[in-house]
């Protein structure tokens, strides 16, 4: 038994500072064969106290699905190309962090001055779809992308109007919003216009206009759903200059990686 079980060959994986390995898949494998390999490398792991295993199967190698979740293997994320799965093995406590819990969006609060109008946008599909409410730009933040650039750029493919990020106003947090199930964190930002000139994004935007900030304000949506009227009226107050927000201060973390922080205006 033992001579066979030094014949299998041992899945390669990356270890971390968790005690945990990651295994990803390459190659094409039958699954017979995998589920020899993973057990033998599962047991090596074991032996060598090896906590949280993680195996990284693209999409190509989806036929190996089944035999890791026989081996104990559960489903962790996915994303386009790829799955992921995890198995605890150690005899201590789970520690496993579960898979990302929010969705980050923002909204743009752009503010022609001259005017003292703020832009809007009524939307052909979603939450609202014809309940003829003029609601500000917003959108979700992309992956690796900053909140400030991110607004920027839905209210330039909303509108058509290029402007230029001046701080976060506030921010909200909704549970079970995404799929019912996720958490939704919101940044109201504001933005200072530099064009004027509207072409609406024709797939997802009905109507875009400049409106007075108290249009805006007083309409029935916002009067009657707590969360809107208190954003609105934060909206009010930036317009009459009566409310600060929080500005860019560039700084790094220990993983060198550029960051961007907030700090009181």
């Amino acid at each position: 038994m033992a001579n066979r079980s030094q014949q299998i060959p041992l899945l390669k994986g990356e270890t971390d500072n968790y005690d945990g390995v990651t295994v990803t898949m390459v190659e094409p494998m039958d699954p017979e064969v995998f589920t020899e390999s993973l057990r033998a490398s599962l047991s090596l792991w074991r032996d060598e106290g090896k906590k949280g295993i993680w195996i990284n199967l693209p999409l190509g190698l989806a036929n190996l699905v089944e035999a890791a979740v026989s081996e104990g293997f559960r489903y962790h994320h996915a994303e386009p190309e790829y799955l992921m799965l995890v198995s605890w093995i150690s005899n201590t406590p789970d520690t496993i962090p579960a898979n990302a819990s929010h969705v980050v969006g923002a909204g743009a609060l752009v503010i022609n001055k001259n005017t003292r109008e703020v832009l809007v946008v009524q939307e052909r599909s979603g939450f609202f779809k014809d309940k003829n409410v003029w609601k500000l730009p917003t959108g979700v933040i992309n992956e690796g992308e900053d909140i400030w650039t991110g607004v920027a750029r839905e209210v330039a493919e909303e509108t058509g109007i290029v402007a230029d990020f001046v701080e976060v106003l506030a921010f909200r947090q909704s549970h079970k919003a995404i799929l019912k199930k996720k958490t939704d964190m919101f940044f109201l930002c504001v933005l200072s216009p530099r064009s004027y000139d509207i072409t609406e994004q024709k797939s997802e935007i009905l109507e875009a206009k400049w409106m007075s900030i108290q249009e805006y304000v007083d309409q029935q949506w916002n009067k009657k759903n707590e969360m809107f009227k208190f954003m609105a009226n934060i909206c009010q107050k930036k317009c009459e200059e009566e409310y600060s927000g929080f500005s860019i201060l560039p700084t790094t973390t220990s993983s060198v990686t550029p960051k961007r922080f907030s700090k009181s205006r």
